[in-house]
């Protein structure tokens, strides 16, 4: 006999949609935002071990990732703004 576990542990349930949106959206911009720390930190270490075009290669992942943060915050305005 299967037990299908079936109610949801969805804390995000009762929440309308624009409520469910800003949720998300912030956690997507602090997920980045770890990222982007991250990139900065392994660009550096590319380039402590002589790996120069890597690094520089990271910090560019760095800068699309910020312009990313942007567009998040953006998306939360632009709800705000509704």
């Amino acid at each position: 006999m299967t037990h299908h576990h079936d109610h949801r542990h969805d804390v995000t349930s009762n929440l309308t949609f624009d409520e469910k949106l800003i949720k998300i959206l912030e956690h997507w911009l602090k997920h980045n935002q770890d990222h982007a720390h991250t990139y900065q930190e392994w660009a550096e270490r590319a380039r402590a071990h002589d790996l120069l075009q890597t690094g520089t290669l990271i910090d560019e992942i760095g800068e699309i990732t910020r312009g990313i943060d942007e567009k998040i915050k953006a998306a939360l305005d632009s709800i705000h703004r509704h």
